[in-house]
């Protein structure tokens, strides 16, 4: 089982991101979109783009934890956000707060903006694929 990252030098040299992923082996698990909602299913920090991040990354840790993986498990991420100034403005913070759940690993990423998430205080929401038990190749 193996993992290696693609990133073909004919493209744009990515930052926060990977162009692509290439794994073997491994279970596939799918995520469910996660938005900042807190364990009794309430969004937390209403307005607060950098603590909704801090917990749709804490709800995707949960998830990737109970299925018995770890983050950098994770190969696809589509990000989705009602306001891509905010993201824009906070992006070292949100840069920070990535790192502290993947270190230095990017997973292939997609970010859109869209007029609204289906709890009306969300501002970010997450969804993805994870690939458990494919090491990085050497």
């Amino acid at each position: 089982m193996s993992k290696q990252i693609i990133n073909p030098p004919e493209l744009a040299r990515p930052i926060g991101f990977n162009h692509g992923i290439l794994t073997t082996g491994g279970r596939m698990l799918f995520l469910a979109g996660q938005d900042a909602s807190d364990p009794d299913g309430r969004i937390v920090e209403p307005g607060d783009i950098v603590a909704q991040y801090r917990q749709v990354l804490a709800n995707l840790h949960a998830v990737v934890t109970a299925a018995g993986g770890v983050m950098t498990d994770i190969v696809k991420l589509n990000l989705y956000v009602t306001d891509l100034q905010a993201y824009r403005t906070n992006r070292k913070a949100l840069g920070v707060l990535f790192r502290d759940y993947f270190g230095a690993y990017y997973p292939v990423m997609a970010l859109f903006q869209v007029t609204s998430l289906f709890q009306e205080d969300a501002l970010v929401e997450m969804e993805g694929y994870a690939v458990l038990g494919a090491d990085d190749a050497v």
